[in-house]
């Protein structure tokens, strides 16, 4: 199996990085690009539900939360619909000065390409994530 990690620096602290995962208005508002109208939520507590869907293109994502400790840890898994494969991503949220590193392992990919092209998603969705990030 195949991992991917990708990190990334928010000028806030942990707690805000953490509510733009956990509050499904604002998790609706940066993960898919705004022209696929998603619905998210990822409710932050064992085996909570993990459920992102856009309202106009066939794409959505379902899991359960498998860890959680607001606002340093929180991780699911993760299924696309209509496959049988599931993954696992892990998000810690550390302090880092003022701001938070975001580091976000997702494991469990079937190969390399699978893996890369979920590292072009994380990039994607965490470019949108920090213009919210204010």
């Amino acid at each position: 199996m195949v991992s991917l990690t990708v990190e990334r620096t928010f000028p806030v602290p942990p707690e805000r990085v953490w509510r733009g995962f956990t509050d499904p208005q604002e998790l609706s508002a940066w993960f898919w690009p705004p022209r696929m109208e998603p619905t998210a939520r990822i409710d932050p507590v064992r085996d909570g539900a993990v459920r992102i869907r856009s309202a106009i293109a066939d794409l959505g994502v379902a899991g359960r939360v498998t860890e959680v400790d607001a606002p340093r840890l929180l991780a699911f898994t993760w299924r696309w619909d209509g496959e049988d494969g599931e993954t696992r991503a892990t998000l810690r949220f550390d302090a880092d000065g003022d701001g938070t590193l975001l580091t976000v392992q997702h494991d469990g990919f079937a190969d390399d390409e699978a893996a890369a092209n979920h590292v072009d998603g994380w990039n994607d969705c965490l470019d949108r994530l920090s213009a919210t990030m204010t």
